[in-house]
């Protein structure tokens, strides 16, 4: 899906990492939630309450998954998913464009 339809967008944007990620909340007619956002080349630590689906638009990372003791590479118009209650890093290797969808 490329477009989004029927949506509210949360404006204040979620800066995070001295402004090397960016997101903007999009809030959906059922209450479902997704970030679309940006991050520059870097190292990220997240810690994530609910359950999440991380699609990589654009760009490449290396992803440490919770549980596991390998980074693995993910590139543009791939996904991985990230547990609830948990925290995952990111080697961030080349600009990224993404979408995190938040699992209920």
């Amino acid at each position: 899906m490329s477009m989004f339809e029927n949506v509210s967008i949360i404006k204040q944007a979620n800066v995070y990492f001295d402004g090397n990620v960016n997101s903007r909340t999009i809030v959906f007619a059922d209450g479902s939630k997704k970030t679309l956002g940006f991050m520059l080349p870097g190292e990220y630590t997240f810690n994530t309450g609910a359950a999440e689906i991380m699609e990589i638009l654009a760009g490449e990372l290396e992803v440490l998954l919770p549980g596991t003791e390998n980074w693995h590479t993910i590139k543009g118009g791939e996904a991985f998913e990230v547990p609830a209650n948990s925290a995952f890093t990111m080697k961030v290797k080349t600009p990224s464009d993404y979408c995190c969808s938040f699992l209920k």
